[in-house]
């Protein structure tokens, strides 16, 4: 005899029924489908990130398409392209400036490993700089990349454990 699975959270036939959920996966689920991008353009990759803003690939059915320029009210930082040492005090400054929690993606191959340009002006990597979580590849990258990495951080951000892991000062002052 088969069992049936029974409704776990919503029964549209009765009102005022009750969700019940943990609250580490009700604020994930929040963090996940609202990402503020803080678009860091320093290349030629920068010209695909503008094109997934537009019409054509929508990164608003993802929950990313409020672009912010100020590191304030931004959740995470699409490194877009060549980093020069020049730059690279500035992407490191901008980065502290944002808020916890605060996640990085390192768009094309110069983001990732400096690409092409192994000289002593290039960074080899953003990753020798600032942590990153999730890296795309390609010089530069499809806008459908893109869109497949937004999808891999929103899968991450989905198994995080956020209470714990960003309160631990307050639950030790409480235990």
């Amino acid at each position: 005899m088969i069992q049936q699975a029974a409704p776990l959270a919503y029964d549209s036939k009765i009102e005022g029924n009750i969700i019940f959920t943990k609250l580490d996966s009700a604020i994930n689920w929040m963090r996940k489908n609202s990402l503020w991008p803080m678009p860091m353009g320093l290349a030629c990759c920068a010209i695909e990130l503008m094109a997934t803003g537009a019409s054509r690939f929508d990164i608003s059915r993802f929950g990313a398409e409020v672009m912010r320029f100020s590191p304030r009210q931004s959740d995470v930082m699409i490194v877009a392209g060549t980093v020069t040492y020049k730059m690279a005090y500035a992407v490191k400054r901008i980065y502290d400036q944002m808020a916890e929690p605060k996640w990085v993606i390192a768009m094309g191959a110069c983001a990732s490993s400096g690409g092409m340009y192994r000289s002593y002006a290039v960074l080899q990597g953003i990753d020798r700089l600032i942590p990153v979580d999730v890296y795309i590849s390609g010089c530069p990258p499809r806008p459908e990349a893109l869109l497949e990495g937004l999808l891999r951080l929103q899968r991450k951000i989905e198994g995080e454990s956020s209470l714990f892991d960003q309160k631990k000062q307050l639950l030790e002052a409480v235990s």
